[in-house]
Parts: C-alpha cells; sequence; structure tokens
C-alpha cells in the first residue's frame, strides 16, 4: 500500500509550500491549568480557574479580576482569555490586549503566545507576523509547547526567519516531548522524509504512533500505512486495518479511501464489498476520489450497491446531527 501523497501536511509538498504551513499557524488553544508552582498556585487563583475550566465564566472573571488587582500574572491572562473569547464579558479584543500584555511583561509565557497569535490575526491592531514571530519567540523560549510548534513552522516557511529546517526540528522535538501531537506529527515526517534531522524510520513510526493515540487524524494515516508496510515498525496488516477505521471515524477521506481498499481486498480484515463500497461512497462525498475503487463498486450487484449507498447515507446523516 502507498503512501497518499494528500496525507502528509508536513511532507515534501509542504516543506515547499510557506503558504499552507502559514495556514496552520494562527491556533490558539484554550487556556492551560496553572503551573503547579506557578503564581497561579495559590488559592484563590486556583478558584479563577477552576472556575473557568467549569464554564462559570462571569466566577473566573470576578476571582480573576481580585487575583489580577495583587500583580498576579496567571489572573491577567485569564482575563485576556475572558475577553478574547467573549467568556462572561463581552468580547473586547483590546481590554484582552491590555491583560496579556501585562501578564507578558511578568513573564507570564501564555500571555506571550496570546499577544502573538493576535499580532498574527490582526486583532487589537495591525497584522504584524514580524510582532508575532518575535513574541513566539519569546514564549517558546519559556518553553510554550505550541509556542514551539508554531515557531518550528516559521522556520519551515523561511519568511519571518531563514528557512532552516535543523531549527525547525528542534523547536518540534521541545513541543513534542511535551505531548504536543501536531508537533509529534511534523516532527515523525521530518524523520521519515530526512529533513533536518537523520532519516529514521523506527523514530519516526514512534512519533506518528504518539500524534496517532493523541488523535491526530493525519497521523493515524501515516500510521496505519507504516503499519501496512512494516515500516519502521512491525507489519501488521490487521493493526493497520483497525487504525484506518479509527481514521474514517475521524472524517478523513483518504482513510476511508484506504479502509474501502481494505476491505475490497480482505487484507487485515475479513473481505465486505458492501462496507468498501459505503466507505468509499463517503470518501468520494468528500472529494476524494479512486478510480480503482470505482470500478471494484460498479462491478458489484445491484443488492450490494444499493446496501452501501444506505449505509453511507445513515453514516452521513448521522454526521450531521451530532455537528454542533
Amino acid at each position: 500500500m502507498t503512501r497518499p501523497r494528500a496525507a502528509l501536511i508536513l511532507s515534501l509538498a509542504l516543506l515547499a509550500s510557506p503558504a499552507l504551513a502559514q495556514s496552520r499557524l494562527p491556533t490558539a488553544p484554550p487556556l492551560p491549568p496553572p503551573a503547579p508552582n506557578g503564581p497561579a498556585s495559590n488559592p484563590n487563583a486556583d478558584i479563577a480557574f477552576g472556575a473557568y475550566q467549569r464554564g462559570y465564566f462571569l466566577t473566573a472573571f470576578n476571582e480573576a479580576t481580585k487575583r489580577a488587582e495583587q500583580n498576579d500574572a496567571a489572573a491577567m491572562t485569564l482575563l485576556g482569555e475572558l475577553y478574547g473569547n467573549g467568556l462572561g464579558v463581552g468580547r473586547d479584543d483590546l481590554k484582552a490586549a491590555q491583560w496579556f500584555k501585562s501578564a507578558a511583561a511578568k513573564g507570564d509565557r501564555n500571555a506571550l503566545f496570546a499577544l502573538a497569535m493576535f499580532a498574527f490575526e490582526g486583532r487589537a491592531g495591525a497584522n504584524d507576523p514580524r510582532e508575532g514571530a518575535r513574541l513566539l519567540e519569546e514564549a517558546a523560549k519559556l518553553g510554550h509547547p505550541v509556542a514551539n510548534y508554531n515557531l518550528g513552522l516559521l522556520y519551515l516557511q523561511g519568511q519571518q526567519f531563514g528557512q532552516d529546517f535543523g531549527r525547525a526540528a528542534e523547536l518540534f522535538k521541545v513541543a513534542a516531548n511535551a505531548g504536543n501531537p501536531e508537533a509529534q506529527y511534523a516532527l515523525a515526517t521530518m524523520y521519515k522524509e530526512g529533513r533536518g534531522v537523520p532519516k529514521d524510520l523506527k523514530q519516526a513510526a514512534l512519533l506518528m504512533a504518539r500524534a496517532s493515540i493523541a488523535g491526530n487524524v493525519d497521523a493515524m494515516v501515516e500510521f496505519a500505512i507504516m503499519q501496512f508496510n512494516g515500516q519502521g515498525t512491525e507489519k501488521s496488516e490487521a493493526a493497520a486495518a483497525d487504525t484506518f477505521l479509527r481514521a474514517a471515524r475521524r472524517g478523513s477521506p483518504i482513510a476511508q479511501n484506504r479502509l474501502a481498499r481494505v476491505l475490497m481486498a480482505g487484507r487485515g480484515l475479513p473481505a465486505d464489498p458492501v462496507e468498501a463500497v459505503k466507505w468509499h461512497t463517503i470518501a468520494k462525498t468528500a472529494g476524494a476520489g479512486d478510480p480503482e475503487l470505482d470500478v471494484f463498486a460498479s462491478k458489484q450487484p445491484s443488492q450490494i450497491r444499493e446496501a452501501a449507498t444506505k449505509a453511507a447515507s445513515k453514516w452521513m446523516s448521522t454526521l450531521v446531527e451530532v455537528a454542533p
């Protein structure tokens, strides 16, 4: 089973495509819990973060305000988060930026990262990628995982910084070791391609597995292919089929077609033409074609095609019903 060109976001195509990497850069995850030994470890600050995490945003705002008045940087960052997302208070990017700046001045890495995202997105001021990159560097130096990942993407692009695959790999390692699945996937791709690091399929497979377990769908697809072919990991068509199934259920058209091929050939799972045509139909609806599967589907008896179409429609309608 060959590797699908569309599966890798950070493959050679990405390494030559700054625009694609840039499109993934401005990502601001939810505020993490306070560090156990940081300024937010006092009981009052924990009340604010606990309320935030449970969705009691007005309580979080009131408690964070008390702590911010005592120069608590983590509480200031939390206020920026609340204003920036309109949680418990009206959304106000200017006030959010002010609180983030106050916290950043005290060395809060989450605030620095938030300000970097504001600069890239042009919130609370003009779009300023150069300032965003500078702030990412500051947050990355303080160990912020997503800042390290995003900074690594900038080094792949070679725009705000000179293109440097080795430096990108170093940054991805920091984020990957902190458990960031996107960084694990990116670094795995670099090990697989031998870009910025020596080519090492075993290390690539290990990182792909970790990112896959963490829920990165692209990593699931790549790891399944490595399992199927025995690249850097033990060859197991059954394990590959299971990984393809997980990615297919998560909505990956590439995985859906790969799973359809598995079911068509009966390799890793028992042959099942209804399920094969079903998953291929779902993938085609998402725009992922496969001429060989088209031929296979066209040769099936009408009752199989009808059963597959019905099953595909049921699966897709269920997705629509549960979509937010």
